[in-house]
C-alpha cells in the first residue's frame, strides 16, 4: 500500500453496510449527524486487539459524553465478533468485514511489516469521522501502524473528543 493511498482530514469516508456480532446491518450512514471513530484491527481475541477493545470499551463513557459511536471492524466471522464481545465483555460495535473491501477502501489492508517480513494485512488504524445529516462520512483524524498499547488514550488526548 503506497502514502497516496490513504485516507487524511478533509477526504471522504468510504461509505460501508456490514454486519456486526448479532448479524445485523450496520452502515456509516446509520450515524447521520453524528461522529464515529471506526477502527480496524487484525484478529479477535488475540493479545494486541483484545487490548485495544477493551481500552475502548474502558473509555466508553468519555466517548458516549462527546458523542462520539465506536466501530471496530476486523475480518473476523460474525460468531468469532461474538464470542470476542462475550469473553471481554466488551462494549463497541465490532463489525465483520471478511472480503476486506471496506478495510481496503480506508487504506487499512495491505502491505506491512509482520516480524520484519512484509506481508499482506489488516494495517491497525483508526479513524475519527464526522457522519453529516445526510450519511456521509467526512475524515477528522487518521492514524494507520498504530500501536495497541495506549492507543485510545493518546486519542483522547490528541483528538478533539
Amino acid at each position: 500500500m503506497t502514502e497516496s493511498m490513504r485516507l487524511d482530514k478533509g477526504d471522504t469516508a468510504p461509505a460501508f453496510t456490514l454486519k456486526n456480532d448479532r448479524g445485523e446491518d450496520i452502515s456509516l450512514a446509520d450515524f447521520a449527524g453524528q461522529r464515529v471513530i471506526v477502527y480496524f484491527y487484525p484478529k479477535a481475541n488475540t493479545p494486541g486487539c483484545t487490548t485495544e477493545a477493551c481500552d475502548f470499551t474502558d473509555s466508553m463513557e468519555q466517548f458516549r459524553d462527546a458523542s462520539v459511536t465506536v466501530l471496530g471492524i476486523s475480518p473476523d466471522p460474525e460468531d468469532k465478533l461474538a464470542k470476542f464481545r462475550a469473553d471481554h465483555e466488551l462494549g463497541v460495535e465490532l463489525l465483520s468485514d471478511p472480503t476486506k473491501e471496506t478495510m481496503e477502501a480506508y487504506g487499512a489492508f495491505g502491505e506491512k511489516k509482520n516480524y520484519g517480513k512484509v506481508v499482506q494485512g489488516v494495517i491497525r488504524s483508526t479513524f475519527l469521522v464526522s457522519v453529516d445529516d445526510a450519511g456521509k462520512g467526512t475524515i477528522d483524524h487518521a492514524q494507520y501502524n498504530v500501536k495497541a498499547t495506549g492507543h485510545v488514550g493518546r486519542i483522547l488526548r490528541d483528538w478533539d473528543i
